[in-house]
């Protein structure tokens, strides 16, 4: 009895004490963000002992890098060598490095440094060409050609390749038309300062396009005589054409003929990328007259995606193998074409063509893998080449050092953090590490690492892991009175939330089945809850009844479809109605596949492959349905 007692007195004492230290790392951390050297000091003095010591260290260095010793960075680099912390370091002292020039030291240490982001490349960029290095165009090229604005370190790259000519006028006016093509009008007018002042875009012109569009157009008549006024008037098309179809397609009418046929390409080919995006029967013809000009713009993968998702939904399997044709290689082997393009061989007659991709693809753990495999007859197994982590495994894992790290960042709530710590400890872990890490996860209930970690095997599965099942009692309760596919909910609410009961979007959305809060209170009145607050959308219980309650509303009201319940789920029922054919009817997995949101594509098809995986783990049995009948067909408008 006395050893029990003095065992609990411990365990109290060392339980506040670690939270006592908890508060201290937070406040650590709060004084580093906010430069307050001494407040650090201060923290910094009581967690010596603590695990996340390593960042504190670093805290403390990181503050007072410009003025830090060579000796004092190394020491502490040599003693975290291998962990993400002295990466940090390194990366951060690698950028001072380059700013002062320090080109030497630069050279010695850059090849160290693992995580690289496009700041500390274009240093190293800095470095090649301060050595007369201008073999970097290549490498250079992938950054000018971006939409997007870049790191300062990257200009004196840009500026030395521009005058030397390796970057070249064109190359200066296709970026301008990146920019612009995306809204980007800041970087647009940065990169205009490249230009030689008689080329240049007129900032007066370009301010109008974006503000008015159409005002702008109407004004142009036969004004559009450079390259900068072509460049303007086709950004201006492509703001009315992000709204309206028809109104671009009139405007574009009046002024084609004063663009050149390399133009006119590339305006028939967005307009044909946009009306595809709105299942616009006519996106075919312009996809084609952009194709067919005597000088035709190459079209870029997305457009060339879009052309062949129109051919799917308009059954033109020629076309749609012959877009697959045309995209780059990469793009060519993703899954999606790969399947695609077998399903136009089977519909052309070319059996033996479409077998040579179905085979390889049906092995993939994947939607369309999944796809292929029925295409070959074939269901869907998670019994081959199993792996569980005995308990030695998973206690070993729990004593390395990142996991340890992992924890404590979890456990203080530290998110951001705690991912990062973890990816940076498993990410030359083999399969059977990366099975040990993810039980460790699911223990500590961290599901979204212990699903993310147990996707990565690449030979040894546990598909336990990777498919979870918590709160399954919770959930039964509420799917027996809404008599919803216990598989597909937790296909949905792996995809929504990977099971993090507290997390909230940036949209707003809560809980393990992410409800926006005018969707939890509409739900909340249906269902008669007193004293409805917002606040209890986090709770597990409220969730689940919350959340299958409306996933059952939206299943009803379109045609009991998990397909188009998991679109409108995500998107709205709205948008799952009009994203259906005017006239046709539609096979389930062209509907998927042709839906115009990134978002929504990628996550009703994770859904649904969800499904079929839930089904198997969970042992619902054989009559299970196959994922093309989950996608079944969708009934025209």
């Amino acid at each position: 009895m006395r050893n029990y007692l003095l065992g609990l007195i411990l365990l109290v004492y060392f339980g506040t004490l670690s939270a006592s230290q908890d508060l201290d790392y937070i406040a650590a951390r709060e004084a580093f963000q906010a430069g307050n050297a001494k407040r650090l000091d201060e923290h910094a003095a009581k967690l010596q002992h603590h695990v996340l010591w390593p960042y504190v260290e670093y805290f403390k260095l990181r503050m007072r890098l410009q003025s830090t010793d060579i000796a004092s960075i190394r020491y502490f680099l040599t003693r975290y060598d291998g962990d993400l912390v002295a990466d940090r370091l390194r990366g951060d002292w690698l950028k001072l490095l380059g700013k002062n020039q320090q080109w030497s030291l630069f050279e010695t240490e850059y090849p160290l440094s693992v995580n690289k982001d496009t700041e500390l490349l274009c240093y190293y960029y800095q470095n090649r060409l301060n050595a007369r290095d201008i073999s970097v165009l290549r490498e250079v090229r992938s950054l000018w050609l971006t939409p997007t604005s870049q790191p300062d370190s990257c200009t004196p790259v840009f500026r030395t390749l521009i005058h030397g000519g390796q970057i070249t006028l064109e190359d200066i006016w296709t970026r301008i038309r990146l920019a612009l093509e995306e809204g980007q009008t800041g970087v647009a007018t940065h990169i205009n300062r490249y230009l030689p002042s008689n080329e240049s875009l007129n900032n007066t012109d370009l301010n109008n396009a974006a503000k008015n569009p159409l005002r702008y157009l109407d004004t142009l008549n036969t004004r559009i005589k450079s390259r900068s006024d072509r460049e303007i008037a086709l950004f201006a098309l492509l703001r009315l054409l992000r709204n309206d179809t028809n109104q671009a397609y009139v405007q574009w009418s009046k002024i084609k003929s004063q663009l050149t046929p390399f133009d006119r390409s590339y305006f028939l080919g967005r307009l044909g990328y946009r009306a595809a995006m709105r299942h616009d029967s006519r996106a075919l013809d312009w996809f084609r007259e952009a194709q067919n000009t005597p000088q035709t713009y190459p079209p870029s993968d997305t457009v060339l995606a879009w052309q062949a998702r129109a051919a799917l939904r308009a059954a033109h399997w020629d076309e749609v193998l012959r877009t697959i044709d045309k995209m780059s290689s990469t793009e060519q082997q993703i899954d999606t074409w790969r399947y695609w393009k077998a399903r136009a061989f089977i519909a052309k007659g070319k059996t033996q063509d479409a077998n040579n991709i179905l085979i390889p693809l049906s092995s993939e753990h994947s939607f369309y893998g999944q796809l292929a495999r029925e295409e070959l007859g074939s269901m869907l197994s998670i019994t081959d080449k199993i792996y569980r982590a005995n308990n030695s495994e998973v206690s070993a894992m729990e004593r390395k050092p990142g996991i340890q790290r992992t924890m404590a960042f979890a456990r203080m709530n530290l998110r951001t953090e705690a991912f990062r710590e973890w990816s940076w400890t498993i990410r030359q872990f083999s399969d059977a590490e990366l099975l040990a890490a993810s039980e460790v996860a699911r223990r500590q209930g961290m599901y979204d690492r212990a699903i993310n970690t147990a996707n990565r095997t690449i030979t040894q599965h546990d598909f336990s892991l990777r498919f979870l099942s918590p709160h399954r009692e919770a959930l039964r309760n509420v799917l027996r009175r809404h008599e919803l596919d216990e598989a597909w909910v937790y296909g949905l609410i792996r995809q929504e939330s990977r099971f993090i009961a507290d997390i909230k979007s940036h949209a707003g959305a809560t809980g393990l089945m992410q409800l926006m809060p005018a969707t939890a209170e509409w739900v909340a009145k249906q269902l008669g809850i007193p004293n409805f607050r917002q606040n209890l959308v986090s709770d597990v219980n409220t969730n689940l009844q919350l959340g299958t309650y409306y996933l059952k509303h939206v299943l009803n009201t379109l045609d009991n479809q998990p397909l188009l319940a998991s679109a409108a789920y995500n998107a709205g029922p709205g948008r799952a109605r009009r994203w259906r054919d005017d006239t046709r009817i539609l096979e389930g997995a062209i509907y998927a596949e042709t839906i115009p949101f990134n978002e929504t594509r990628d996550y009703v098809k994770k859904v649904l492959k969800n499904s079929m995986y839930y089904a198997k783990v969970l042992e619902h049995g054989h009559d299970s349905p196959t994922l093309k009948e989950r996608l079944g067909i969708v009934r025209a408008k």
